[in-house]
């Protein structure tokens, strides 16, 4: 019994130690640059100047499916699915946006990356692209990030905007900032473009 209860003692520290490492490996990650316009006591406003990213379309319906096919193609595009083999970091957060017709998700490149750096993907499904400036109204929740949680916040978020009379416009997004192995300190947002019209 002895045994059993430091051998489950070790592990345990060892969990720990595992999640502290990960956490802080993350934290070390480049995250996708922005500046915070106004902050309400709900949600935020927020600049984002251009950015590139490598980015995947799809029919998904639900953020499982396209997260679970959209992710792998994204990895082994930076892990060196590219024609010059070339590894790129890892960054956040994942963009993913679920629409009508067509769903995407998106890795956002380092910021030292412009289109003529960024090797060519060897999978014609990824797509390098120029993700234009914008404001978004911004709402940051915790935990695991399940479909409902997303549509949860993402109503909140609609609320909130139409209680303040923001007009917002094109489709709700999740971005995600964790590895799905991280169970602690998570970031989650889900963001809507707005008009900086309406800023003034």
């Amino acid at each position: 019994m002895k045994i059993f209860i430091i051998s489950v003692a070790v592990i345990l520290i060892l969990f720990f130690i595992l999640q502290i490492y990960i956490s802080v490996s993350t934290a070390k990650s480049e995250t996708q640059d922005y500046k915070v316009f106004r902050v309400e006591k709900e949600f935020e406003i927020r600049y984002y100047p251009v950015v590139m990213m490598a980015k995947i379309f799809s029919k998904s319906k639900s953020y499982g499916d396209l997260g679970s096919s959209g992710f792998r193609n994204l990895a082994k595009y930076i892990f060196g699915g590219n024609r010059d083999k070339m590894q790129i970091p890892m960054t956040s957060p994942v963009h993913m946006e679920i629409g009508d017709s067509l769903s995407s998700m998106a890795f956002v490149m380092p910021s030292k990356f412009n289109m003529d750096d960024l090797p060519q993907p060897n999978n014609t499904e990824v797509v390098l692209q120029a993700a234009a400036p914008e404001y978004v109204a911004v709402l940051g929740f915790g935990g695991f990030a399940s479909a409902a949680n997303i549509e949860k916040n993402k109503a909140l978020l609609e609320k909130y905007l139409k209680e303040k009379g923001i007009k917002y416009h094109g489709n709700f997004r999740f971005l995600g900032y964790n590895p799905p192995y991280q169970l602690f300190g998570r970031r989650n947002e889900v963001i809507v473009a707005i008009s900086d019209m309406d800023l003034e």
